[in-house]
């Protein structure tokens, strides 16, 4: 599982016309699903996630998690994190998973983020096409794979 987080002071996300998530000062979380995720990836992630301090303290200083700031958070599948580009020009997309593993694991992994954040998280449309709107505070931006635990 592969996740891309960026610290925003807005974020959203666009459907047909739609707004079907809209935050103001947060984490948008943009997660990519292969077939060799487990619950133990979804849980360290999920932890990572919500215990990250990244956000400033009186101090200016990154000391402050998404918790700490009362901040909130948008969940978006993201199947082209797990893209391949070391053949050709035109990316691979193999590893990531197919929708019948990948919906399941996206739900459950929202649901284990809202467990361990203790509020409701928003979220993206699975599958649609979804126009990504964000203001990127900092910037800061983090990349984190849970098969590559640094």
């Amino acid at each position: 599982m592969r996740v891309v987080i960026q610290r925003v002071s807005k974020a959203s996300v666009t459907v047909d016309s739609n707004i079907v998530a809209d935050i103001q000062k947060g984490l948008l979380v943009l997660v990519g699903i292969e077939d060799a995720d487990t619950q133990e990836d979804i849980d360290w992630l999920a932890g990572k996630i919500i215990k990250m301090r990244i956000f400033g303290d009186e101090n200016d200083v990154m000391n402050c998690s998404i918790q700490d700031i009362g901040g909130d958070i948008i969940v978006v599948s993201q199947f082209t994190l797990h893209a391949s580009t070391k053949k050709g020009n035109r990316p691979s997309y193999i590893k990531a998973s197919k929708p019948d593993f990948a919906i399941p694991t996206y739900e459950n992994f929202v649901q284990t983020i809202e467990k361990e954040f203790g509020k409701k998280v928003q979220t993206g449309i699975f599958g649609a096409d979804m126009k990504v709107s964000l203001l990127n505070d900092g910037p800061v931006t983090i990349l984190i794979d849970s098969k590559d635990r640094e």
